[in-house]
């Protein structure tokens, strides 16, 4: 199988999910240490990437070391760092409501963006949306009716409305729950507007993000998820190589139905040393 007239031996450099791919919930799935390890004594460089801005890429990085995958921060990339470091470049002086977690508040304050607090008790009044440049919605856990109604008054006098992600639910141990997608849905619906910016996958801001942390075109890299309409889209849409593993979201039914098809569909990540490393 060839892409671009280069063999997939060509691959440098390898992209992974987290959630559903290289772990669920606390535990690594079965053969992600293992796997993960042989890539990288090969020589080959290892990025992860989430679209969870539940917490700063520190933590993803620590979650990784503890559960035998070594990790700096510098080696994730989350849908908040993405979307911090793009309205950093071109909105810098919005002011933002976000439906988010704390975590997410101090990721795109690091970026410098004037994040709006929330100083009111009263679980009905809303922040004057009059003072509102930008919504934000991400996953979060603590959404309540006062956010809710707060991005609406903001949206429905202009404010720009943004996204980390638009995944629909996230999994976890014994299911899925929400996820910001089903946020973004709710306020289109009642707004009548589209979301504007999506930072997370697939869009191509994190695959540049990722790309440029690489250091390598995109042919030279694999795009390894268990989501087909993300992680798979964005590496096709970046030009590299995809390889969905079925230990998440998607069957194999659904991929051998996707068009185009990913170029390789894994029971697990120990496969990947085979097609990789050619052993």
């Amino acid at each position: 199988m060839k892409k671009n007239n280069r063999s997939f031996t060509s691959i440098q450099g390898v992209v992974f999910d987290l959630d559903g791919t290289v772990y669920l919930g606390e535990a690594a799935l079965p053969t992600a240490v293992e796997a993960i390890a042989a890539l990288r004594a090969a020589g080959k460089r290892v990025i992860f990437v989430s679209n969870k801005p539940l917490n700063p890429r520190r933590a993803y990085a620590e979650k990784l070391t503890r559960l035998g995958i070594p990790a700096t921060a510098d080696e994730v990339i989350t849908s908040g760092y993405v979307l911090g470091r793009r309205l950093a470049r071109t909105a810098p002086h919005q002011r933002l409501f976000v439906i988010g977690e704390a975590p997410l508040l101090a990721e795109l304050r690091s970026h410098g963006l004037d994040v709006i607090d929330d100083l009111h008790q009263d679980p009905m009044q809303v922040i004057d949306p009059s003072g509102i440049d930008g919504v934000v919605v991400a996953f979060d856990r603590t959404l309540d009716y006062k956010k809710l109604n707060t991005a609406y008054q903001a949206l429905r006098r202009g404010a720009h409305f943004y996204a980390t992600n638009a995944d629909k639910a996230c999994p976890m141990p014994g299911g899925f729950i929400p996820d910001a997608g089903a946020t973004i849905a709710a306020l289109e619906h009642i707004t009548g507007r589209k979301v504007e910016l999506v930072a997370g996958k697939p869009s191509s801001l994190t695959a540049e993000a990722t790309l440029e942390r690489l250091g390598l075109p995109p042919e030279r890299c694999l795009m390894v998820g268990d989501r087909l309409e993300t992680d798979i889209r964005m590496g096709q849409q970046a030009g590299m190589w995809t390889a969905v593993t079925l230990t998440g979201a998607s069957t194999r039914e659904e991929a051998e139905r996707l068009k185009p098809a990913p170029d390789f569909i894994v029971d697990a990540l120990d496969e990947l040393v085979e097609i990789v490393l050619g052993k």
